[in-house]
């Protein structure tokens, strides 16, 4: 039987045409600034060396993660390691001006206990720096390896999306050129959950990666068919993140869906892209599951590895609560799985046809 192990954790791969390298694994850090349930300081310290001792040695953070909690913890957590020897991004896009009022820790944005500032969405010339140098101060580090624009298109700004990507046109990509020739950071590029934005810059402006939340995983391809060969043409790499698509690929459907079918109310935890997952999506994924169940594959271990056998993919960035979810994870991403098992999704009409997979 031919087995594939997808690449040691610490394998690592160029970002774009840059000298920069990242690790096949990353670690992403929304879920230690709290999204839907708090995590302490400590938790989130201890998650980081899990990832450290892994071989991990890639870490993305965003002030409006938790607003600005993230970037604390990852920068106390880091603070004593050799800065030359891990890779830092953060993002911009987003101004955290202090709230003083009683409700400023209450839950807001899906953070269940953030630092009591308010984001402002700001994506100008003197916008992008002011963030910039606010980033380096919170993270304790005089610069970073990535920076990324943050959240913009449609999805997150709707019918004010044209104000302000005019504000990043005119402005803001003129600040990620001059941080990149000065040297503060070593790639520049987007942090989206939508590739269109990605393909708009592309057009009016280098870049050197992209975050993609979603849209290239085990239930999501339609980015194969013209996206990530535009991306390989131009040499912009891809850093995947939410390859579980919210939850939904970690957890499966199984438990839920047969109480279902029983006529029993389901817990309401089927996420998808951060919303409930239609019936279309939940029928898939049980699908998925029951090829899992016959070549004897988790569907996590499946989920987090498919992504990383694209050649336009640098990183696999995977969240994570606590130290134990970091070590599952690693193990997800080392396990070997058979051939035979991706076979047998295409078959099945359950993989792009031309997708790519973890080969020996």
């Amino acid at each position: 039987m031919s087995e594939t192990r997808n690449g040691a954790v610490s394998e690592r791969r160029k970002v774009g045409r840059t000298a920069l390298e990242v690790t096949a694994l990353g670690l992403g850090t929304a879920g230690l600034a709290g999204l839907y349930s708090d995590v302490t300081e400590n938790e989130a310290r201890t998650a980081i060396d899990a990832a450290w001792d892994a071989g991990i040695r890639f870490f993305d953070t965003a002030p409006y993660y938790g607003h600005t909690k993230a970037e604390h913890y990852v920068g106390a957590a880091l603070r004593d390691r050799p800065r030359e020897e891990f890779v830092l991004s953060t993002k911009a896009g987003r101004l955290m001006r202090p709230r003083r009022d009683a409700a400023a820790r209450a839950p807001s944005n899906g953070w269940a206990h953030p630092l009591p500032f308010e984001p402002v969405f700001d994506y100008t010339r003197d916008g992008i720096l002011r963030s910039f140098e606010d980033s380096l101060q919170r993270l304790g580090v005089a610069s970073v390896d990535i920076l990324l624009i943050h959240d913009i298109g449609p999805v997150t700004h709707g019918d004010r999306n044209e104000h302000y990507w005019r504000q990043l046109s005119e402005g803001g990509f003129k600040a990620l050129d001059e941080l990149r020739k000065a040297g503060a950071v070593r790639a520049v590029g987007l942090g989206v959950n939508e590739a269109q934005p990605i393909v708009e810059t592309m057009r009016e402006f280098d870049v050197d990666c992209a975050l993609l939340a979603g849209r290239y995983t085990l239930l999501e391809q339609g980015t194969l068919d013209t996206f990530l060969p535009e991306c390989e043409r131009r040499g912009v790499s891809i850093l995947v993140g939410g390859a579980f698509n919210s939850g939904i690929l970690a957890h499966g459907v199984r438990h839920l869906k047969e109480r279902r079918d029983a006529g029993n109310s389901a817990a309401s935890d089927l996420k998808f892209n951060y919303g409930e997952a239609p019936a279309e999506v939940i029928e898939r994924v049980a699908g998925i599951e029951g090829v899992c169940d016959a070549h004897g594959v988790a569907l996590p271990h499946a989920a987090l590895q498919f992504p990383y056998a694209h050649p336009a993919v640098a990183s696999v960035l995977t969240g994570a609560r606590n130290a134990s979810e970091v070590r599952q994870n690693v193990d997800a991403f080392t396990k070997a799985i058979p051939t035979a098992f991706w076979d047998a999704l295409r078959a099945a009409g359950l993989l792009h046809p031309s997708a790519p997979t973890p080969r020996s």
